[in-house]
């Protein structure tokens, strides 16, 4: 690993970070936001706030993917993806002013998600491109991803509680500086070296996905794992901050998903680089039993220093599970295929997020909070049992459950 591989890791490290603090800011003060932006108050007009955008992910990620393959090059997608992102930002906060409604608030966030899907997902398959260990590029990720929500949802709700348009123009100036970021990425550490003859596609990814065995195993999980962040991100911003619960302010419902987030940040490099070394069976199975297990602990926690802690354990569950999760499918696929690759993942994982909204807010609206809490925990769970002999097969370690290494690497390296 050169001097130039650290430097660029912590170049796209730090765009990733700045993408999910401009995201998660948003979150603490969504209630008060959608209102502001012309919605009736409740949990329906929020769901539909977050899945406008992420629809836009799950339609976007794989062609940034594909284009960025295509064209060899991935820094001058990711900086115009963010410029377009923070654009969009700027044109949600003047939604007000000039007279439009929710609606039209709606279709900028579609707009703004489709921009802001390009600099997140090709930032992440840049780090791919790098060397020293997957385990270690992925757990760079997720870092920059928890530690990016963690930041987010402090300062979006001490924001929040100032005026429900301040976390926007946040938002807006951090998508600008990762933009900036961005443009200094040299393009000869994402160019993936030596490129094969032809093109590598968005129908080539999704025929890969087809025949690559155990391709579809990170998938799942990928897609269950942020059904429950999504499902924090919205049904937990109204749980924590309802008077029938516990109550809390736009800043203390941030600061308490921080408690999840700050862990889910500062444990990725030494987990991911546990999964390079004992490889990622035992990460990625305990590691989603273990959170779907708190999940559902923090639904019904009696008592909020209880749930706060059990916040916590969620984000330490989290970070064993994540960068091993994203390794797998740096393991299975061949580098000329990452970027459109890691795109699928994403779309997979947004479509997660959306699920986590829909299910989530649906939940609630319905039955409530403690049974939305044991529907979403008890699927991270089944998710784990039912793929355990899959994991097992692609990424089989030595010894007692795995723990001698091996790393899911295909069949055909």
């Amino acid at each position: 690993m050169t001097e130039d591989d650290r430097g660029d890791r912590r170049r796209l490290g730090a765009v990733v970070l700045a993408v999910l603090i401009s995201q998660v800011l948003l979150y603490p003060g969504v209630p008060d936001l959608v209102v502001a932006l012309g919605a009736p108050a409740g949990i329906d007009a929020g769901m539909w706030f977050l899945v406008a955008e992420f629809g836009a992910f799950v339609t976007f990620a794989v062609v940034w993917g594909a284009a960025s393959d295509a064209l060899g090059r991935r820094s001058p997608l990711i900086a115009a993806g963010a410029f377009g992102g923070a654009a969009s930002y700027v044109a949600l906060a003047a939604v007000p002013e000039l007279g439009f409604g929710f609606r039209a608030a709606l279709a900028v966030r579609v707009v703004g998600g489709a921009l802001t899907i390009g600099a997140f997902s090709l930032a992440i398959t840049s780090l791919m491109d790098l060397g020293g260990g997957n385990g270690r590029n992925m757990g760079t990720a997720g870092v920059a991803i928890g530690l990016g929500a963690a930041v987010g949802s402090v300062i979006g709700g001490a924001l929040a509680d100032l005026n429900a348009f301040y976390p926007v123009y946040a938002g807006a100036a951090v998508l600008a500086g990762s933009g900036l970021i961005a443009a200094t990425v040299d393009d000869r550490v994402v160019d993936g070296g030596e490129r094969a003859e032809d093109d590598v596609g968005f129908r080539d990814v999704l025929a890969r996905a087809r025949t690559t065995r155990g391709l579809a195993v990170p998938l799942a999980f990928g897609f269950v794992d942020r059904l429950t962040a999504g499902f924090f991100a919205l049904v937990g911003v109204y749980y924590f901050q309802d008077p029938e619960t516990f109550g809390l302010s736009a800043g203390a419902a941030g600061a308490t998903l921080a408690l999840f987030f700050v862990p889910f940040a500062v444990l990725q490099v030494p987990f991911g680089s546990l999964s390079d070394r004992v490889g990622r069976f035992l990460p990625v199975v305990v590691g989603s039993i273990a959170y779907g297990i708190a999940t559902i602990g923090v639904g019904v926690a009696p008592i909020y220093p209880l749930a706060a802690a059990l916040m916590v354990l969620v984000g330490v569950c989290g970070a064993l599970m994540a960068p091993a999760t994203m390794a797998l499918v740096t393991d299975l696929v061949e580098p000329e295929a990452r970027g459109a690759a890691m795109g699928l993942f994403n779309v997979f994982g947004s479509l997660g997020f959306l699920a986590g909204f829909l299910i989530g807010g649906s939940a609630t609206d319905l039955f409530g909070y403690t049974p939305a809490f044991l529907a979403v925990g008890g699927l991270e769970l089944a998710i784990a049992l039912a793929l355990f002999p899959a994991v097992k097969a692609i990424a089989p370690g030595d010894g007692f459950l795995g723990l001698g290494g091996g790393t899911g690497r295909s069949p055909s390296e």
